[in-house]
């Protein structure tokens, strides 16, 4: 079977594409969509965005899970964390680690290599400490939990309005 190597090199570069518009359009979405992310925005000058892929119920496909939060989560395998700057498009990646059965295909002269996965997977190998490590500026607990507290009884009294006041059909 001959094998066409610019067809084959344009199937991975569409590939490598495909998965980081997707990743990059989750944590998006998580930051400019998702009520307790722009919840703890309106108090936070951050957001943590954590995400794991998951299996659906049917066992086979797979579904990715956005989380917002105002600690660094710690870091597991098979997982993304972002740090956002809250109210605005910027950015910065905390960690991209996939699969630990996946981490060789990353590694320098593979065609899926990827910097900043195997710089991810030596810092968790190595150094867990240091990529579960909060930044400078973090807020303290104590005003996490004031923030976490604020956002919680916002979404519960919109809840409870929107329960009050149902949509009447005519």
């Amino acid at each position: 079977m001959k094998i066409n190597r610019l067809e084959t090199h344009d199937r991975l570069l569409h590939f490598k594409q495909d998965q980081a518009i997707n990743i990059a359009q989750g944590a998006e979405d998580c930051l400019k969509k998702n009520r307790l992310s722009l919840g703890l925005q309106q108090y936070s000058p951050y957001v943590y965005l954590f995400a794991h892929p998951r299996t659906a119920d049917d066992g086979v496909s797979k579904r990715m899970v956005w989380q917002p939060r105002l600690t660094r989560p710690r870091p597991q395998t098979n997982s993304y964390c972002f740090r956002a700057i809250s109210k605005t498009d910027q950015m910065e990646i905390c960690w991209l680690l996939p699969p630990h059965e996946m981490w060789s295909q990353y590694e320098k002269g593979n065609v899926t290599e990827h910097e900043f996965v195997i710089w991810s997977i030596h810092e968790f190998r190595h150094n867990v400490s240091r990529l579960a490590a909060p930044c400078p500026d973090d807020l303290s607990d104590e005003a996490v939990r004031n923030i976490y507290t604020k956002v919680a009884t916002e979404i519960d009294e919109e809840t409870t309005r929107g329960a009050m006041h149902p949509i009447q059909s005519t």
